[in-house]
């Protein structure tokens, strides 16, 4: 019994001893791939990797964002406005159409026969109003010789005023009776885009139709509503007093412009519930790129900076004494420079004390940052530096964007 308490004695004891042996091992192995690591200074951390860009000067545009609905210039709902049966649908649905072509019919035999009876009608009445002037001039002479009073001659030329009247008054139904008929030959009343049709061919549709045949929408050139906050309104003023202020339609996270075009108005009172004010630009739309109800993102200059100096708006941080950026140094260090900022924008700053045009920034990886700290710089753009010939990867943490 002994003798077994004494083997499992000298087996604990060299499992320690085995351990102990492999903690060792393990530490001393790693303290070079950690020296490594950190630029051969254990205990240290490395270079920090840093984009940087440089300041310019440059005449930078003060914009207005906002999101806008495209709208027809004119939309219009071509109604019928005489009874009828539709005998002709003229058009194809989604066709270019110019002011004045067809694009429906109405059976016009009831409303041709009406012109004609209002045209035999005057003939009739012509004819009356032809044989009294004849009487009348056979009054005057007889009344010259006392051969009729002169009650008969003013007789006589009442039935000729009167028949008269009633001339004019068939003239006036000849062109009620011929507008009626025009009113079966439906034409476009604007150059545009005809939709889907709201009727077939065949039916028997009226003047009180709310419906209507189809409707034509003015596409070139093409409005685009949108709103901005009341307090912008004395800035946009201002720039319309200038001169025409110029409009941008850009697709949504991108800066591609889609279109270009020029404000046309404000309204005239600002929505009190909502505190914003509606505007409406003007785009020539000659790809036909913006389509009526769409919702797009508008970008309005009402100002432009001329020579002033400025950053990526990514490379201003913010502390306790105000606005900074690191400038990057010859030796690879990094200062914290304070700043005096002027406009901001989406992209940039104004800067107008604390940095020179051609200066360097530090636009991503400043969290990572204090002043005085070596860093591996990539510039803006460029791709990733990659390891020296023989120089082990290593994979430091993701640089962090500063934004203020």
């Amino acid at each position: 019994m002994r003798r077994l308490l004494l083997t499992f004695l000298l087996l604990a004891l060299l499992g320690g001893a085995g351990g102990g042996a492999w903690t060792w091992w393990q530490h001393h192995q790693a303290k070079p791939v950690e020296a490594e690591a950190t630029g051969g200074r254990p205990g240290r951390g490395g270079p920090v990797p840093v984009t940087v860009a440089a300041a310019q000067r440059q005449d930078l545009p003060i914009r207005l964002d906002a999101i806008g609905t495209v709208q027809a210039f004119n939309t219009i709902t071509v109604r019928a406005q005489v009874d009828g049966q539709l005998l002709e649908i003229a058009f194809r649905e989604g066709q270019m159409v110019k002011k004045g072509d067809v694009l429906a019919r109405i059976d016009p035999r009831s409303y041709q026969a009406a012109l004609d009876q209002a045209v035999a009608k005057k003939a009739q009445d012509e004819a009356l109003l032809a044989n009294a002037r004849l009487d009348l001039q056979r009054y005057t002479s007889l009344a010259q010789n006392q051969g009729v009073s002169k009650q008969q001659q003013d007789t006589q030329r009442a039935q000729v005023a009167q028949y008269e009247a009633q001339v004019q008054a068939d003239q006036g139904a000849i062109d009620a009776a011929r507008t009626q008929l025009s009113f079966t030959t439906i034409r476009s009343p604007i150059d545009g885009r005809v939709g889907l049709r709201l009727v077939d061919q065949g039916n028997i549709v009226r003047a009180g139709d709310a419906t209507g045949i189809v409707t034509v929408s003015q596409l070139q050139p093409i409005a685009v509503v949108f709103t901005l906050p009341q307090q912008e309104l004395p800035r946009v003023q201002d720039a319309m007093a200038r001169g025409p202020v110029p409009v941008q339609v850009v697709r949504a996270g991108e800066t591609a412009v889609r279109a270009e075009g020029e404000l046309l108005t404000l309204d005239n009172a600002v929505d009190a519930q909502t505190g914003t004010i509606r505007l409406k630009a003007s785009f020539a739309n000659d790809d036909f790129r913006l389509w009526p109800g769409a919702f797009v993102n508008v970008r309005m200059e009402v100002d432009r900076l001329p020579g002033v100096t400025t950053v990526p708006l990514v490379a201003v941080q913010r502390g306790p004494d105000g606005p900074y950026a690191f400038l990057l140094k010859p030796d690879r260090t990094v200062e914290q420079r304070p700043l005096r900022l002027g406009a901001l924008t989406p992209g940039d700053a104004v800067v107008r004390q604390g940095l020179q045009p051609g200066d360097r920034v530090v636009t991503s990886g400043a969290l990572r940052l204090s002043p005085g700290a070596h860093v591996l710089v990539n510039e803006e753009g460029a791709p990733a530096p990659g390891p020296a010939p023989g120089e082990r990867r290593t994979r430091p943490r993701q640089a962090a964007d500063a934004r203020p």
